[in-house]
């Protein structure tokens, strides 16, 4: 893999740590040949990254059809919806037998989207389940992926070598797990894992009586809201994009916090000590 060319479109947190990983993991020999790429319109972020040596080369918008046709892998980094844009403007301009792949956090966004699919090129669905509660490529760190999760969804026009590198490749990254999916299961599975927890961290800071009361924090309330310093614009886009299942995750959640609730009201200590019994072995068997 040091002789691939690898594409990041989007170099901001996700797409600069990706870069990182690779340079740090995949062409960090001398004997390495393959080049780090990068599209970005901040101007300043592909600055720094080229100034750090975390990529050889960063395109602007102009030339990012020139950049395409010289990677073997492709990244594309990016929201959503701007994901599906950058797809159907430049179908037809990636490099000829190449692996394209996203890090899209909903994949119901590809129904009955064949259309925007490269032409001449393998799009490989993935998810890497790791990251940073702050933006941009300065906050960007390559060992985000040490020992997390990386989802892959193959597709039937998926050719079983382009599967096969993109597992290699996250290995590789040092992801210590790949799990393989559909993108209904992807959507429903996340919705839970990830998407209801920046609700129910960001629920929480939203009742905080005032800012002071880290004062009387212990590391509970940190730990639950780390991921309250959220992206506006991006989970907005992430919540809306998979509200079905999102839905589903909170109405059951809520009627948990009732649950809750009414043992606490009722000063029913026996109820409320099985049920946290029954939550403690069950989190003992998700490890």
């Amino acid at each position: 893999m040091n002789n691939l060319n690898f594409g990041i479109v989007g170099l901001g947190i996700m797409g600069g740590s990706i870069a990182r990983s690779i340079r740090e993991n995949i062409l960090n020999e001398k004997s390495s040949s393959g080049k780090i790429y990068a599209f970005d319109i901040n101007q300043t972020s592909l600055d720094l990254a080229k100034n750090e040596n975390i990529i050889d080369q960063g395109f602007s918008k102009d030339d990012v059809k020139t950049m395409l046709q010289l990677c073997d892998v492709v990244f594309i980094c990016l929201y959503p919806k701007k994901t599906i844009e950058f797809l159907k403007e430049n179908k037809e301009n990636f490099k000829t037998g190449s692996v394209i792949t996203d890090i899209s956090g909903v994949k119901s966004i590809y129904d009955n989207m064949e259309e925007v699919f490269p032409t001449n090129a393998d799009f490989v669905l993935g998810h890497p389940m790791a990251g940073g509660e702050k933006e941009g490529f300065a906050n960007s760190n390559g060992n985000y992926f040490i020992n997390h999760n990386y989802i892959i969804i193959p597709q039937e026009r998926n050719k079983p070598e382009s599967i096969k590198l993109m597992e290699n490749l996250v290995t590789a990254m040092k992801f210590s797990r790949i799990t393989k999916t559909d993108c209904k299961t992807h959507d429903e599975k996340i919705g839970f894992t990830s998407q209801l927890c920046h609700v129910v961290a960001s629920a929480m800071v939203e009742s905080a009586e005032d800012p002071s009361i880290t004062s009387f924090g212990g590391g509970s309330f940190e730990d639950l809201t780390r991921i309250a310093m959220i992206n506006a614009p991006l989970w907005t886009e992430l919540f809306l994009s998979n509200k079905v299942a999102l839905l589903k995750h909170i109405k059951t959640f809520i009627s948990k916090m009732q649950e809750f609730e009414t043992l606490i009201q009722n000063e029913d200590a026996q109820q409320l000590e099985d049920l946290l019994k029954d939550v403690r072995k069950k989190r003992i068997e998700m490890i």
